[in-house]
């Protein structure tokens, strides 16, 4: 009986002794795609740590992993365009914290979630507002990839004093108000109709211009061959269809053959 209990009194010993050495284990390790920020007595140090295994004193250091990896971030976001349209977007960003930097990011703003909702939401609608506001709705549409550049590049440089970095940024939907999107259906409507028009009057033009330019030829045709009519080729063609017979001429007189000589004379004349 003695025995049992000094083995259980050895047994809890045993583990409270293992939980002092596992508080107080020197060693702090830093998984892939992260950074550790070092602290002393809860003071951010300027040493950053990288991946791996690294020795701190107990008590003293404590340390505060952040992820470094690329995260996505959607936003949804209204802005007025250069007409006064209400514009809504929905925004899909890729960014990540600058390892090299992540022990001023926590000491300035805090963990991701710190990030995300009072630096890069806000950032994402100031940026929309003020870009969209130099378009007009219908350019926001037709020119969305300068629109898209124009935020791509004015995110980028914002962030940068944030120590984060924009890796993309994509207008994954634009659209408008009801009454805004029934006034462009509209207007693509009478654009599509005032073509047609267009390309039925073009064409009557043309068939016009086809029935003259084929009247004129005819006409020149005809003009042609009226002057190629010379008296020879009239002779030429009389004798080579006449059938070897002359007309009989009837008048007051007794009725007479016509005398084939005086037939080419009169042609000639």
């Amino acid at each position: 009986m003695k025995t049992k209990k000094a083995l259980n009194s050895a047994g809890k010993l045993t583990a409270l002794l293992c939980l002092i050495t596992l508080f107080l284990t020197p060693f702090v390790i830093v998984n892939a795609g992260e950074r550790g920020v070092l602290m002393e007595f809860g003071k951010v140090q300027d040493e950053i740590l990288g991946e791996g295994i690294h020795v701190i004193i107990p008590i003293v250091n404590t340390v505060e992993k952040l992820s470094v990896r690329v995260q996505s971030q959607e936003i949804s976001a209204e802005a007025s365009s250069k007409d006064l349209q209400d514009v809504f977007t929905d925004v899909a960003l890729n960014w990540h914290i600058l390892p090299e930097e992540a022990n001023a990011i926590f000491q300035q703003i805090g963990n991701e979630k710190n990030v995300i909702e009072r630096i890069i939401n806000p950032a994402v609608e100031e940026v929309l507002k003020a870009v969209v506001a130099k378009y007009t709705a219908e350019e926001v549409i037709t020119k969305r990839g300068e629109v898209k550049l124009a935020v791509d590049d004015t995110l980028t440089t914002r962030l940068a004093n944030y120590h984060i970095a924009v890796d993309d940024i994509s207008l994954v939907h634009v659209h408008f108000s009801q009454r805004f999107g029934e006034a462009v259906e509209a207007k693509q409507i009478a654009e599509q109709e005032a073509k047609q028009a267009e390309f039925i009057a073009l064409k009557a033009t043309k068939e016009a211009e086809a029935k003259v330019n084929l009247a004129k030829g005819e006409a020149e045709a005809h003009r042609l061959l009226r002057d190629g009519l010379t008296p020879e080729i009239l002779q030429r063609q009389t004798i080579e269809k006449w059938n070897g017979k002359l007309p009989l001429i009837v008048g007051k007189d007794a009725p007479k053959f016509l005398n084939l000589t005086e037939l080419l004379q009169a042609g000639e004349n």
